[in-house]
């Protein structure tokens, strides 16, 4: 037996249900592969940030997942008195939703298999394992065995156009790649206690830098506990199935460690690595399967969600013809250096946690008290500024000072313009996701700004309609392609530019102003938005003409085509009626 399917993905896991959801969501088939008979059931991340809410968002899922998390997730590090070294609280909604939630793995993973129930072109196929694959020209051809309920196997095949692995860090599919996993994998061991009813009945994360044993304790919602402590050399993994030990663990965390509803105890070790390349002719990783970080900063979960955010539109430009295949050769190049700085972020906290050494702890804690005192280092660790943040400089981006296609420098001062020599903020927005306000439009008030664009390609101006600044083959070709036009304009110019632009551009009235002040600080009139929101390009107003070719060239975008195709954006379908056996 042979299935066919545009996109077979390898994993049912976040990142592969994440995925399968923007390609169901863009009309795209897919087919996810789970080895496992369902998803898996017990929390592994445990904190979900404001860009992967974005991402769920975009997805139409956010009121699905809001039940199970807790928004504004305080991090205290304290040392072994109890002492706080630092804070982590970060304050403002840039994205639209707090910086940072703790979450219910599970019960998300769940909102989005379930979410897929919405495309007809999409299906999971659990009890499914991906066992041998074959690459053509045109096609990946997936060995597939499936597990029946009396335990015989059926062996079958699926040829898709593109296969992505998803199955974590042990990914079959990077191993038949043949690409580099590039790294490090301390042998430092931490066991994991989640626990019902929660003993402590507490919010928020510490992190306990005690020399003693470094901990860790989280209040998850649904009355959730995690702890995890260190495990010393001279303790085999398998004592932490002994209920004795993990009782002497918690004894100085609770009033009665014997007296406790486990949900699970699990013994891990931290990774560090990612993969040479994400990408080999049809075949893609993303996810663990791509690289693997130490959880201190809670991004395992949340740079897979990016991967498949960036991935989504990729495959289904070039899927539907409006890209050519090297468009997807911009995925390895954009996700590569925010996955390697992530990890090293990790790994640099886990080394000032980890600390067993009580003279290296006093050293790490009175330097810790003494930088405190520091107004503007607080506030460095407090809101977060150390968390790099995704910005593109090549791929699909265009320079905002030259307008050149395919790498954006992060500079603006200077150039030919003195808009550009006056900005007042001189990093280029370019390879950056826009901010996403509360505003207003004729049929809605006080809503998400990406509830209004869409999730496809964008083109907006500050106070003009982008239609007038365009050629009228350049309209009608962006309209071909799914794309929106927008008019940003103060709240109070909202009503007199519904009539002067209504027909033409989808009219946003800046209520708060943030709009306003982003176009401003930056000296540009006009930008071109990626369907993942973040920034392609940049530019004046008169510039509009050559930063929208520019952007096609940059995203390999196949204009005859494009020229001749009928509007694609995107599609939500009927609910599906396939089984998901």
């Amino acid at each position: 037996m042979t299935v066919t399917t545009d996109v077979l993905i390898a994993g049912a896991g976040p990142v592969g249900l994440t995925l399968a959801n923007f390609l169901g969501k863009y009309g795209v088939r897919a087919i996810v592969v789970e080895q496992l008979p369902s998803l898996i059931d017990y929390p592994r991340g445990v904190g979900l940030d404001d860009e992967s809410f974005r991402t769920i968002q975009s997805l139409g899922l956010a009121e699905e997942v809001l039940p199970f998390t807790v928004p504004q997730h305080v991090m205290r590090l304290v040392n072994g008195h109890g002492d706080v070294i630092l804070t982590n609280d970060p304050k403002g909604e840039p994205y639209g939703w707090t910086r940072k939630h703790g979450f219910l793995q599970p019960e998300v993973d769940n909102a989005l298999y379930e979410g897929l129930a919405r495309y007809q072109g999409v299906e999971v196929r659990f009890a499914h394992t991906l066992t041998d694959i074959a690459e053509d020209a045109d096609s990946v051809t997936a060995t597939v065995e499936h597990t029946l309920e009396d335990g015989s196997t059926e062996t079958f095949e699926i040829v898709a156009k593109y296969l992505v692995g998803c199955e974590g860090g042990k990914s079959p599919t990077r191993k038949w790649m043949g690409v580099n996993f590039e790294g490090k994998s301390p042998s430092t061991r931490w066991v994991v206690v989640d626990v019902n009813n929660d003993p402590l009945g507490t919010p928020n994360v510490y992190l306990g830098a005690d020399p003693a044993r470094p901990y860790v304790s989280i209040g998850l919602p649904h009355a959730v506990r995690r702890w995890e402590f260190m495990l010393f050399d001279d303790e085999p993994s398998e004592k932490v199935e002994d209920d004795a030990f993990v009782a002497e663990l918690l004894k100085d965390h609770v009033p009665d460690s014997t007296k406790l509803d486990v949900i699970r105890r699990r013994v891990f070790t931290h990774h560090g690595r990612i993969a040479s390349s994400f990408r080999k002719g049809r075949v893609l990783i993303a996810g663990d399967a791509a690289h693997l970080m130490p959880v201190w900063m809670g991004q395992g979960w949340n740079s897979g969600v990016r991967d498949a955010t960036n991935l989504g539109w990729k495959l289904a430009s070039v899927l539907k013809g409006h890209s050519d295949d090297r468009l997807l050769d911009t995925y390895t190049t954009e996700r590569t250096d925010h996955a390697k700085a992530m990890i090293d972020l990790s790994m640099t906290f886990g080394s000032i946690i980890k600390p067993t050494d009580r003279k290296i702890a006093f050293l790490r804690d009175t330097a810790a008290s003494a930088m405190n005192v520091l107004p503007q280092v607080k506030e460095y660790f407090t809101d977060m500024k150390f968390k790099p943040i995704p910005r593109y400089s090549s791929g699909v981006v265009v320079d905002q000072k030259t307008l050149a296609p395919g790498r954006a420098d992060a500079k603006v001062g200077g150039g030919r313009f003195i808009p550009f020599r006056n900005t007042v903020e001189k990093n280029s927005p370019v390879g950056l996701q826009i901010i996403q306000p509360r505003v207003n439009t004729a049929t809605a008030t006080n809503v998400r700004l990406d509830d209004v664009m869409g999730d496809w390609w964008t083109i907006a101006a500050w106070g003009n309609d982008p239609t007038r600044l365009l050629d009228p083959e350049d309209v009608k070709l962006f309209r071909r392609l799914g794309g929106t036009f927008v008019t940003f304009i103060s709240e109070t110019q909202r009503p007199w530019a519904e009539q002067e632009f209504g027909y033409s551009s989808t009219v946003v009235g800046d209520t708060t102003n943030a709009l306003k002040t982003w176009f401003d600080v930056r000296s540009v009139g006009a930008v071109i938005l990626r369907p993942d929101h973040f920034v392609a390009a940049a530019c004046l107003a008169q510039d509009l003409p050559k930063a929208f070719h520019a952007t096609l060239e940059a995203a390999h975008a196949t204009l005859a085509t494009v020229s001749s195709a009928t509007p694609t954006a995107p599609v939500e379908t009927t609910p599906s009626t396939t089984a998901r056996a």
